[in-house]
């Protein structure tokens, strides 16, 4: 997926939140055709933007999706595009039927029902099925889209690839979603253009104002919607008076793997932390910026300390139980990753009072919380509650909760970040958010999230945990 900022911070609704946010429009004066009008617009917008006048084959299904085809095609064949649409079928909706009557040009079989030299158009808008689908989409319909979008120079899909689960990111029949280069969501971002296997599908994402007046929505108070993507944070620069202790102070908790705690504490420095606290039995060496000291039961009495890292290398056994169990009983900000997170009890952390951040990938948020069940999104927000800590759920679409159900998601980042150590760069990062700025720690983590996943960007391919420490810098000159 393009990283494009227009969809950072951006508000992510459920298909019932859309069809609310619909309802409210319409309450208020619009009427479903004049919405249909704005979304059908819109795609033509960015599909004559980009199509750069080759001829454009619309797919337009039943349903509202292919209304807003309808529309589309009428918009650009008036603009003097060469425009061709193929329907599954009439349409099914009051107004997807008035749309229909606007586009006076021929209507095709769906390609499907053509013969296979018909299987091409140089570009390719999918209004087959949009949000809300709730079966899978017959296997030659999956045929014909996969042929057609893996074929065309570029294809769009108007609000989701067909057949995609709106609100969970996964698809009705596996490997049958077709490949798209760019996806116009209608309203707002929905679960499944960040969530994967379908955000993987989508392409590029650009949103489309339908009017549905969304600009104020996001709070939990709004009952609409109290998840967004990560936006690009703010970091300050430091100050003139700025010194190591105001710029935050992490301590990192280490254990018989020096090497996992040592990428956590490096990643603390790169990304900003002025002073490093390693508490380790391990010998000094490069870099010498962070100060090493044993571990000793008073080792996190420095109220100085601004957030605690510990679980990276730390091993599972009795000596690893007792670090943790110190760490739990401070009242130091604690970032919790790795084996300590093997370690936990959930009403040890439920009663803990001061900030905790949770980052586990998904098997070790599986052993702490079990399998659960709804969409990443909805198992992240109960992990959260469950645990009363900010939940960071790693993996290629990552996401962060908290305990009253505010969630951000990354936008799917790059793959080149499976491969071993990359979790500790990120629990470092996050640490020296916590430490040096003064944030809530849901933000906090966001912005450890995304500093992650920029650096990594940066880098491209074929890198190493340490050079994802070392690629921190340059992220951090990248936000706002």
């Amino acid at each position: 997926m393009m990283l494009d900022r227009a969809v950072t911070g951006a508000p992510i609704l459920t298909a019932a939140q859309m069809r609310a946010a619909e309802e409210r429009a319409i309450a208020a004066g619009s009427s479903v055709s004049e919405l249909m009008e704005r979304a059908g617009t819109g795609v033509a917008e960015w599909v004559h933007r980009l199509a750069a006048g080759a001829q454009v084959l619309i797919l337009c299904g039943p349903g509202n999706n292919g209304g807003d085809g309808y529309v589309a095609a009428r918009v650009l064949a008036g603009r003097g595009m060469d425009v061709r649409v193929a329907a599954l079928g009439g349409p099914r909706t009051e107004a997807a039927a008035e749309a229909r009557k606007g586009w006076t040009g021929p209507v095709e079989p769906f390609p499907g029902e053509l013969p296979e030299d018909h299987l091409y158009a140089p570009v390719v808008v999918d209004a087959v099925f949009g949000t809300g689908l709730t079966r899978p989409v017959d296997p030659p319909v999956a045929r014909a889209l996969q042929s057609l979008a893996g074929n065309a120079r570029l294809a769009l899909a108007v609000d989701l690839p067909s057949g995609a689960e709106t609100d969970t990111g996964g698809d009705f029949r596996k490997f049958q979603l077709a490949e798209f280069g760019v996806t116009l969501a209608l309203g707002a971002l929905k679960p499944a253009h960040v969530l994967q296997p379908v955000a993987q599908h989508c392409g590029s994402l650009q949103v489309i104002d339908i009017g549905l007046g969304l600009d104020d929505i996001g709070s939990p108070r709004d009952n609409v919607s109290a998840v967004e993507t990560i936006a690009v944070p703010w970091i300050p620069k430091p100050r003139a008076s700025s010194h190591k202790y105001s710029r935050g102070m992490v301590a990192v908790v280490s254990g018989p793997m020096h090497g996992a705690s040592e990428l956590a504490a490096l990643a603390a420095y790169r990304a900003g932390a002025g002073y490093v606290l390693l508490l380790t039995g391990g010998l000094p060496h490069p870099p010498h910026a962070i100060v090493r000291r044993r571990w000793s039961a008073d080792a996190l009495d420095d109220k100085r300390i601004g957030a605690v890292v510990i679980g990276p290398g730390l091993g599972r056994d009795d000596r690893a139980r007792e670090k943790l169990e110190v760490a739990l009983a401070s009242s130091h900000p604690l970032v919790i990753d790795g084996d300590a997170l093997h370690l936990l009890d959930l009403d040890r952390l439920q009663a803990r009072q001061a900030t905790t951040v949770l980052t586990p990938h998904a098997g070790e948020f599986a052993a702490l919380f079990g399998e659960g069940e709804g969409s990443k999104i909805a198992r992240t927000q109960d992990a959260a509650r469950r645990s009363n800590a900010v939940v960071v759920l790693k993996g290629a679409d990552t996401v962060i909760a908290r305990p009253d159900g505010w969630a951000n998601v990354a936008l799917p980042s790059s793959p080149w970040l499976s491969v071993a150590g990359t979790g500790d760069v990120l629990a470092g990062a996050i640490a020296a958010m916590i430490a040096q700025q003064n944030w809530m720690p849901l933000q906090a983590a966001s912005a450890g999230v995304w500093l992650h996943a920029e650096a990594a960007r940066l880098l491209d391919r074929c890198f190493l945990a340490d050079e994802l420490a070392a690629a921190l810098p340059y992220a951090l000159e990248r936000t706002l």
